[in-house]
């Protein structure tokens, strides 16, 4: 849920600072981009260096990086940050963020900031419970700002009270399941094709293609970081998954993909089908390789199973189907015949005459095609970013 998410951790003056470490280590250990900000009261109680180590990036304090003139600048961290955390988040930040106050490098960042702020409490029992705090904090909940509650304990005055910061562990829960109930697709069942298909010939020889799969595994993955729980069918490959949602089945053929495409598909919302199946397989395998000597100089080939047409005939009215198209010639047109064929409900075409849109770029150029012949083009993007194109656009068809 947070790989690749842009995190600023604010840490402020508390002796709940000793825990931010642990924090950060978890955020990175997550797959987050974690970026460090410091109170000057902050270093009364945790050092730079050891969340500078944590984090993987320089410990940010003041405005000013050195006496050269250049500066830490708090309008472009607060775009670049996805999720800011506050934690601790002491009674006097708490109490100049309620009321406009930035004269500090993390304050001034917060208020430029565009995305949701998390604030984890840390004081005494009667500072927490002090009628200006408690008003403070409606403020920051009136703001669209989210509080994390703290715990009730020992605190360190000695007295036993509500006012603990929320442990690491607590917090990352708290914003994981924040971010799950605003994902796109969450809850979600989807289904991936990958990669290419091996055609066997004989024990050493096969049919394919230059398929990579870089594709396929984007689109998987951007559904997985938007909540779906994906299943990715995938061809021989070199790739790795990164997302726990991801379940990975690995196939050689275009039987195999079939006989798992169509189980998976049985409880699929939405199946796009990215895979570069072999159109024909050899009619008969040679159990022994075949000899440069030998007298068979031909192979006889018979179609494979097109499993893209096989979904279509059993795809039910609340499942989206989605397949891809790459062509040399006739595009549109031919990509046209296959939704109508093949009973689809959008088309990603791309052609092998874009440069940079060939097999095992990491770039791509698309255009997505609906059933209702509206052509949707972009540019050449990263395939990450063109995985998002996809997903935004199956969204904009749903909600028509």
């Amino acid at each position: 849920m947070l790989r690749n998410k842009n995190i600023i951790v604010g840490v402020t003056g508390s002796i709940a600072a000793y825990k931010s470490a642990l924090l950060v280590r978890l955020l990175v250990k997550e797959g987050a981009n974690v970026q460090v900000i410091m109170t000057s009261s902050a270093l009364d109680f945790i050092t730079p260096i050891t969340l500078s180590t944590l984090s993987k990036n320089p410990v940010l304090i003041d405005f000013a990086k050195d006496k050269t003139g250049l500066w830490n600048n708090h309008v472009d961290l607060g775009l670049w940050a996805d999720i800011i955390i506050i934690a601790p988040a002491s009674a006097n930040t708490i109490a100049k963020m309620a009321n406009g106050i930035c004269d500090n490098l993390l304050l001034a960042t917060c208020l430029s900031a565009r995305c949701n702020i998390y604030f984890a409490p840390a004081m005494d029992l009667d500072m927490y419970k002090h009628p200006s705090t408690l008003t403070n904090l409606d403020k920051l909940k009136l703001f669209g700002y989210k509080i994390i509650n703290p715990g009730t304990g020992e605190l360190a005055s000695g007295l036993i009270g509500e006012g603990r910061m929320a442990e690491p562990e607590e917090i990352t829960t708290f914003i994981t399941t924040a971010l799950s109930k605003k994902l796109a697709y969450s809850g979600k069942k989807i289904l991936v094709t990958a990669g290419p298909t091996y055609e066997a010939i004989d024990p050493v020889r096969f049919i394919g293609n230059h398929s990579s799969g870089k594709m396929g595994f984007a689109i998987a993955e951007e559904f997985a970081n938007q909540g779906a729980e994906v299943t990715l069918v995938c061809g021989p490959n070199s790739l790795t998954t990164s997302n726990k949602n991801i379940h990975r089945i690995d196939i050689t053929s275009a039987e195999e993909l079939y006989n798992a495409s169509i189980k998976a598909f049985k409880t699929a919302n939405i199946a796009i089908l990215s895979a570069a199946v072999a159109d024909f397989k050899p009619a008969k395998i040679s159990v022994q390789k075949i000899k440069k000597s030998s007298a068979t100089k031909s192979v006889e080939l018979v179609s494979t199973i097109d499993t893209l047409a096989e979904l279509g005939k059993v795809k039910k009215s609340n499942q989206l189907l989605i397949g891809f198209a790459l062509e040399t010639e006739n595009e549109v047109e031919n990509a046209k015949l296959k939704i109508k064929n093949k009973n689809l409900d959008l088309i990603v075409l791309n052609s092998l005459n874009d440069t940079g849109a060939t097999f095992k770029k990491d770039t791509n150029k698309i255009s997505i095609i609906d059933k209702n012949n509206k052509i949707t083009k972009f540019e050449l993007k990263n395939k990450s970013e063109v995985a998002k194109d996809i997903l935004t656009t199956i969204l904009n068809f749903k909600s028509k």
